[in-house]
């Protein structure tokens, strides 16, 4: 949303058209995505562990910036503030989540620290709280005294002032969680890849069928800052344009612009909410059903149970 009232400026009808259908069609692909998981949450008990709820968190914020980045509002006023705070403060309460999950994973596995579930109510107030901030110091470049109206999205009007204040308040914590995450992600990855490896060189040929799966399930978790950078780089690229060249609009670059970040909340909810518990649960409640209702393609099932065999010879590694 934020985006795309970025974006729309000095560019044509039928481009403002595009890239707003584009914003709702990926919208939608993400407020599907998250909400599954968010419903999932809701109905599985079992799932219900501090983990998971981490990644909950992270599919509700999703959920929120897709959909009042979908809805619109054509009133003018206050309405339109709403509409636009609301999708920023979301936005970047996403984004913290992810760091949030990458710093349980990093004192879990690294500083082998168990009180991550005592540090819940910080999670919170540094999100949450730290969302709020940004969204409020991101009003103070806006020109509140001018309005205008883009198909169903209210803009506020906002001079180099307002770009700058907009790039730090949303761009700058988004390029610091990416940094964060990557740091942590490189951390833990190495030093289960080297756990991974004694066990090997310990155990030697009866161990060695074992280490090209755990493998495949560390590199899997490298992939997780690369969502954010996917989401947003070009968005980012296509701020620094606009705040050099206000005046001229790269159609091609506002449209992965537009896409990308729209998707985010379809990539974590893949990247972080599709993972074996949850898979398994659901197996569970569709074996209470008739045997057509409940056909997987073939394979599909072993290639889930071999995922979480693969998580559970990680844990054993790390454990020798």
């Amino acid at each position: 949303m934020a985006t795309l009232q970025a974006v729309l400026g000095n560019l044509t009808a039928t481009e403002r058209e595009i890239l707003t259908t584009i914003n709702t069609g990926a919208s939608s692909l993400s407020l599907v995505g998250s909400g599954f998981i968010v419903l999932c949450y809701l109905l599985f008990k079992e799932l219900r562990k501090f983990s998971f709820k981490l990644v909950f968190f992270l599919a509700l914020s999703d959920m929120f910036c897709s959909f009042f980045g979908i809805i619109g509002d054509p009133s003018k006023g206050y309405f339109c503030y709403a509409q636009g705070y609301t999708t920023h403060f979301f936005c970047v309460a996403s984004f913290l989540w992810t760091t949030t999950i990458a710093f349980t994973l990093h004192r879990t596995v690294v500083r082998h620290k168990t009180d991550v579930e005592d540090l819940e109510p910080m999670f919170h107030l540094y999100v949450w709280g730290t969302s709020v901030v940004m969204t409020v110091i991101r009003s103070i470049g806006n020109d509140h005294s001018h309005m205008s109206r883009i198909g169903p999205w209210c803009l506020s009007r906002t001079g180099r002032t307002g770009k700058v204040v907009h790039f730090i308040t949303f761009y700058a914590p988004l390029w610091g969680a990416i940094l964060f995450n990557g740091i942590t992600y490189f951390q833990v990855i190495r030093m289960l890849k080297n756990a991974t490896r004694m066990a090997a060189g310990i155990s030697e040929r009866a161990y060695q069928s074992d280490v090209r799966p755990d493998m495949k399930a560390l590199n899997r978790w490298g992939y997780y800052p690369l969502i954010l950078i996917g989401s947003w780089f070009f968005g980012t690229i296509n701020r620094i344009h606009d705040f050099i060249e206000p005046g001229h609009k790269i159609f091609w670059l506002s449209v992965l612009d537009v896409g990308m970040a729209a998707l985010m909340g379809l990539f974590n909810s893949i990247a972080y909410g599709l993972n074996s518990s949850v898979r398994r649960a659901i197996y569970e409640r569709l074996d209470l059903l008739p045997e057509s209702f409940r056909r997987f393609p073939k394979g599909f099932k072993s290639r889930d149970q071999q995922q979480e065999s693969e998580l559970v010879s990680l844990k054993t590694a790390e454990q020798r």
